[in-house]
């Protein structure tokens, strides 16, 4: 029986990515109007998700009633995909987006 080898390990330089900026990068929760969610159900859900006050949550609801859409919290993108989440268990239609 022939010995037995073991095969040559090599290393693989793989491209690095810009990984410091990507996590730099900050994320935009935005919530989008739907024909289905009332406006009380809205602001409900944001002052629970969030913690915002009445007054800026009922501000934030209106802003997605009255232009389709508002950006409800930026920061880290795994947060705003935790925030996503949450949002969709309350059948809210959220999205993240890079911030700008």
């Amino acid at each position: 029986m022939p010995p037995v080898t073991t095969p040559e390990r090599r290393t693989i330089e793989l491209p690095r990515e810009d990984t410091d900026s990507q996590l730099d990068t900050p994320w935009s929760v935005v919530i989008h109007n739907d024909p289905v969610n009332l406006m009380s159900y809205v602001t409900h859900v944001i002052r629970k998700i969030f913690g915002y006050p009445e007054r800026e949550a009922q501000r934030l609801m209106l802003q997605v009633h009255e232009q389709g859409r508002s950006i409800v919290w930026t920061g880290a993108r795994e947060r705003a995909e935790h925030y996503v989440r949450e949002l969709h268990g309350f059948q809210l239609l959220s999205t993240i987006e890079r911030a700008d």
